[in-house]
């Protein structure tokens, strides 16, 4: 897949839209993994660059541990996906996201519950 520069708000767009089509075709009460399946693919359509199931590093007083942290997607190396399907986004959702950017130096995230009606009033964009 060739890779595409985008700006942080062309990107954003790209994977909403990309988040739309799927919840357009499969509504919410769904697995995470079912949408970051078919999320992965319209990704691809798109040529939108990103890594499924990214480790995350973590380093504690200088030693890299092995805990098995994972970003659901890191998109074009700037942007930390985390999908939920869950009643609600709690603090707790957004504390992680945080965490997995300072961690990533992503300053951008965005965290889509497909849980919803109208899955755009399940994104939460944060920055760094």
């Amino acid at each position: 897949m060739d890779k595409i520069e985008y700006c942080y708000a062309d990107l954003t767009s790209e994977i909403i839209s990309a988040a739309i089509e799927v919840h357009r075709h499969l509504g919410p009460g769904l697995l995470e993994s079912a949408y970051e399946e078919c999320l992965s693919y319209e990704l691809g359509l798109k040529k939108v660059f990103f890594e499924r199931q990214y480790s995350l590093p973590l380093e504690y007083k200088g030693i890299k541990l092995s805990c098995g942290f994972r970003v659901d997607l890191f998109v074009d190396q700037k942007v930390v996906l985390e999908l939920k399907a869950v009643e609600k986004v709690l603090p707790v959702h957004k504390a992680q996201l945080l965490t997995y950017m300072k961690l990533l130096k992503a300053p951008v995230g965005l965290i889509i519950n497909f849980n919803e009606t109208k899955v755009t009033d399940g994104i939460c964009r944060m920055v760094l």
